[in-house]
């Protein structure tokens, strides 16, 4: 028995050939089960009278009541992707962790899970309600799913209980230049709004979106939008402003102009009512966490409790995909809709390097917040260095400086970052640092990092924040700044998005943007197992159209 209390696997196991896996499998009751065949019973009681594996309905429905035009799903947890969730795993993956079979049934899985999500959005379209639950939810409440299927059979209100679902959709506010759109569109996401204040930002936002349609994107203050403007969707994203909230800017919090702007979104999703998205996922600095001791934080989690939201809080870096440090917070609210789970209180969360010490602390303070914490695996570190996110620049480019200029960099050094410099300068191959400029007891600094991780891109409010390339070795050393393409990559930004803007333009949106493989990170592990959630236990329709 291993410490999870699960078995052991052979290590000289022979791996079975997926095909004779599948077979067996196959052989496994996937129709007629004892829960379904329980929940049939109990609906066919109440006086509900239906059909059965309606082949002609996508997916096959297991029941199906062609007069409330309502189709009605039992799945299986494991075959479903529902069951490293019941036995406390932290994702599907650990869940197979040292299987031989895992290459195969991860994959199966998951592609399960998203011919449901596709299934149940054909049958939606085609004017059905769908149902759908977990046996297990069937074998924990059966009253409870009887009397939701009833009274979705018995009620001609076409309102939907989860708008927005079973689609992928989604709205971004304070949206850049669109990094949060590249990442969810690799992973089954669609846009359907936009909005950001900066013109200069649109310009590179739509430069590489260019088949938006008129109005997509709507350049202005998020203060004059209304519910009305926003459309139906199943998520809406916010990186809000973190001038009030960064540890380097006034520290105003909620009530600054700029951070504040979190509040007018927060008014616009009330606004929508019935239409309000299942999810909203939140994107900020660390000090949001601690601005005014902590009660902007609570703030925001409370008031998306208020709109009705149960929420999560966890932390990422950059560095855990690209070379750049990077942390960032994040909240997620989930609409409560039925069965969806939350807790009121002291949740149980352990540290993590997702939620590490001070996070955890304020999640157990905040006991009046109701939360729904979700389990999820911690990203591993890829390998990826500074070295390999440079264009190779010749020597004699405009971009390198003169050899006074570098000198006096170097004078800028503490002794500690010069005897750094000078290590790296005396390698027998070349070594990239990289280096900020701060004020430090009055005196302008040059700050050395030479780990092979560039520090956190930043907005060109002045010479100060211009991040600055150190190439040291055999002797010599040379200095400049990172390239706008350089700063791209730092965000895991393919090369094909242009940055045919000036220089402080794509320096000004690459610093204020987010980075592209950690919200990937976050739409595969959390998003779509969010989704998958919640189109069970809820009913789903058609949307109503704005």
């Amino acid at each position: 028995m291993t410490a999870d209390g699960s078995q052991p696997q052979p290590q000289d196991k022979p791996r079975r050939d997926p095909r004779v896996v599948s077979e067996a499998m196959r052989r496994v009751r996937g129709r007629d089960t004892s829960p379904e065949v329980t929940f049939r019973k109990a609906l066919w009681a109440k006086g509900l009278r239906y059909r059965l594996h309606s082949s002609k309905l996508p997916g096959k429905p297991d029941i199906v009541l062609p007069g409330a035009r309502l189709a009605v799903f039992v799945d299986g947890d494991f075959w479903h992707g529902n069951q490293w969730q019941a036995r406390g795993y932290e994702s599907l993956e650990k869940q197979f962790e040292g299987a031989p079979s895992r290459s195969y049934w991860v994959p199966k899985i998951l592609g399960n899970m998203e011919r449901d999500r596709r299934r149940t959005a054909g049958l939606v379209q085609q004017g059905w309600r769908v149902l759908r639950f977990w046996e297990s939810q069937l074998a924990a409440d059966l009253d409870a799913c009887v009397d939701i299927t009833v009274q979705a059979a018995m009620s001609q209100d076409r309102v939907p209980v989860a708008p927005g679902l079973p689609e992928r959709t989604f709205a971004e506010f304070f949206a850049g230049i669109g990094l949060v759109r590249l990442a969810l569109e690799r992973h089954g996401w669609e846009a359907r709004f936009a909005n950001d204040n900066d013109p200069q930002k649109h310009e590179m936002y739509s430069a590489y979106f260019q088949e938006d349609p008129e109005g997509h994107y709507r350049t202005e203050s998020i203060r004059k939008l209304g519910p009305d403007d926003v459309p139906t969707v199943t998520l809406a994203t916010a990186s809000f402003p973190c001038t009030d909230l960064s540890l380097a800017g006034a520290r105003n919090g909620l009530k600054g102009e700029q951070s504040g702007a979190l509040l007018q979104l927060f008014e616009i999703i009330e606004g929508m009512g019935d239409r309000k998205p299942p999810i909203i996922l939140l994107e900020n600095v660390p000090g949001f966490l601690t601005s005014h001791k902590g009660e902007d934080f609570h703030l925001a989690l409370r008031t998306l409790n208020e709109l009705g939201y149960a929420v999560d809080t966890f932390m990422l870096d950059a560095a855990w995909f690209v070379p750049q440090s990077r942390l960032r917070m994040f909240v997620v609210g989930v609409r409560d809709v039925p069965r969806a789970e939350a807790e009121v209180g002291d949740p149980h969360v352990l540290e993590s390097a997702v939620r590490p010490r001070k996070l955890v602390d304020r999640i157990h303070l905040e006991t009046d917040l109701r939360w729904r914490v979700m389990s999820f695996p911690t990203p591993l570190r890829q390998s990826v260095s500074l070295a390999s996110i440079l264009e190779d620049l010749p020597s004699d480019s405009d971009w390198w400086w003169s050899r006074e200029r570098t000198e006096y960099l170097l004078n800028q050094m503490s002794e500690r970052h010069r005897q750094v410099a000078e290590q790296m300068i005396r390698s027998p191959r070349y070594k990239y640092g990289t280096v900020f400029r701060r004020i430090r007891h009055g005196r302008s600094m040059a700050e050395l990092r030479a780990d092979g991780i560039a520090g956190c891109l930043r907005t060109p409010r002045g010479g100060s924040s211009r991040q600055i390339l150190l190439k040291a070795g055999r002797g010599r050393c040379e200095a400049r700044f990172l390239t706008p393409r350089e700063c791209a990559r730092l965000q895991g930004v393919p090369d094909d998005y242009p940055v045919d803007v000036p220089m402080n333009q794509a320096f000004f949106g690459f610093g204020d943007a987010v980075c592209v493989p950690a919200v990937e990170w976050i739409a595969e592990h959390y998003l779509n197992v969010v989704v998958s959630q919640l189109i069970r236990g809820s009913v789903l329709t058609r949307q109503p159209a704005i």
